[in-house]
């Protein structure tokens, strides 16, 4: 075991592994899963090139560049991989770039494949490892093939079309055909192995609530004193990765006043406003899961009437959804819950007791109020994001109601009129009979807020 941490840890952010579980046999038992529903034999493609190097003039290097669904499955964050499951033979075959020391001098270490070496098996747990440049000549071998029926499986999406996964699906179709064999799509039956996360995966996403947490709460009572949007989003960056493994699970999102209507606001680079509200949406990744929170606190350290009555309504608002969050329903069914109370609660508490006006910027639902969190950040199909999926326990799921537009009222005598965006969200893991918030104790509420904020 020492020695496949070494081995682990010499090819970090190559290979996802974790100290939660032993990571080779989780993605060896995912395949396994698989490979007991299927009937032909089924591929998986990877990335096909790092990000930016299909460009002349450009190559960028993020440490996250994989295809969510190989990635599932092997743990190799490279690109230039596929990945054969074959039913008939039993056999799981893992095809890699060759091993290029060239490479390796200017960019480090990177899984190849090299004759007469074991590493890379010993390192997925893939006894079978191939050269990529052998890939589509087993595939016309496979297509000729008696042995296996006539139909094959990739993973690709049939009602979305233009990504890799599509272009790889077209290409494999041809190849396919000369052996008249035709393709199925292995999407659906995926999803329902990896939106259900184990047990070590559950103690990944603890560990970042864990860490988004700390950070939060150092965080806050430094940002009175903060003059711009960009002081704020480096300093929370700088703690969650400092606190965690080192890779944020997406983009921070630091909105200040108005800039917080912009659903993805991405500039963080604006004064904040001393007197308006400030949006926060950020998280951490730790191993193969994340973290995923949004956060509106006052600049000043204490909420306005207008503000704090607002605020009240969207955290109520939150409330009021998890009612109805519980194995068996989907998020589709449920999904317009929180927008229905929002709506009423504007004109019960703004309109009718303090004279208000609001004007929204969308059509009584700004974004959905849920999100499936796993693999990806927003995970699940692209095309339909599994609203229909029926909640499961062990499923990871976002709870974040919003509030977008303009408000006024009048609070003890005083009218106070302001462009406001809200966002509060937790990340809802759900269990055998309910759910269980584990971003519950992330302040939120108002009182702890202004406290912290000092």
């Amino acid at each position: 075991m020492q020695k496949q941490k070494l081995l682990e840890k010499a090819y970090s952010q190559v290979f996802l592994s974790s100290k939660f579980y032993d990571s080779a046999k989780i993605y060896a038992k995912r395949r396994q899963n698989l490979l007991k529903k299927l009937d032909s034999f089924c591929v998986f493609a990877g990335m096909p090139m790092d990000p930016g190097s299909e460009e002349a003039w450009t190559e960028t290097w993020t440490l996250f560049v994989q295809e969510p669904a190989f990635l599932y499955l092997t743990g190799v964050n490279q690109a230039g991989c596929f990945l054969l499951l074959d039913p008939v033979l039993k056999t799981e075959t893992l095809f890699v770039p060759r091993k290029d020391p060239f490479r390796e001098f200017w960019n480090g270490k990177r899984i190849g494949y090299l004759e007469g070496e074991d590493e890379v098996a010993r390192l997925t747990g893939i006894k079978n490892i191939r050269p990529a440049d052998e890939f589509w000549t087993a595939m016309r071998k496979l297509a000729g093939d008696k042995r296996y029926p006539n139909h094959a499986y990739a993973f690709f999406f049939e009602r979305f079309k233009g990504d890799h996964n599509d272009r790889f699906s077209v290409k494999l179709r041809t190849v396919l055909s000369r052996g008249r064999k035709t393709l199925k799509s292995v999407a659906d039956l995926h999803w329902k192995f990896r939106l259900p996360l184990e047990e070590g995966r559950v103690a990944e996403a603890k560990a970042a609530q864990k860490v988004t947490d700390k950070a939060f709460r150092t965080v806050l009572p430094q940002v009175r004193n903060m003059k711009n949007e960009r002081e704020l989003y480096l300093k929370l960056n700088y703690e969650m990765q400092r606190l965690g493994d080192g890779d944020l699970a997406f983009p921070t999102i630091c909105a200040s006043g108005a800039n917080a209507c912009c659903l993805h606001y991405v500039k963080n680079d604006e004064q904040i406003k001393k007197n308006g509200l400030i949006l926060l949406d950020f998280g951490i990744r730790i191993g193969t899961l994340h973290s995923d929170l949004s956060r509106t606190i006052p600049a000043s350290g204490r909420f306005n009437p207008l503000q704090k009555l607002l605020y009240q309504i969207v955290l109520d608002s939150a409330k009021e959804y998890q009612k109805f969050v519980k194995p068996g329903v989907s998020l589709r069914s449920i999904g317009q819950v929180p927008w229905q109370f929002i709506l009423g609660e504007l004109e019960n508490r703004l309109v009718k007791k303090h004279q208000g006006k609001f004007k929204l910027l969308y059509d009584m639902r700004p974004h959905g109020v849920s999100h499936f969190i796993g693999e990806q950040i927003h995970e699940g199909d692209p095309g339909s994001r599994s609203l229909d999926v029926v909640l499961e326990p062990g499923m990871l799921i976002s709870c974040e109601p919003g509030l977008y537009g303009i408000f006024s009222g009048v609070f003890n005598g005083k009218r106070f009129s302001e462009k406001i965006g809200i966002r509060i969200e937790d990340d809802l893991l759900i269990t055998k009979n309910s759910f269980e918030n584990i971003s519950r104790h992330i302040p939120k509420e108002i009182v702890e807020i202004e406290k912290l904020m000092g």
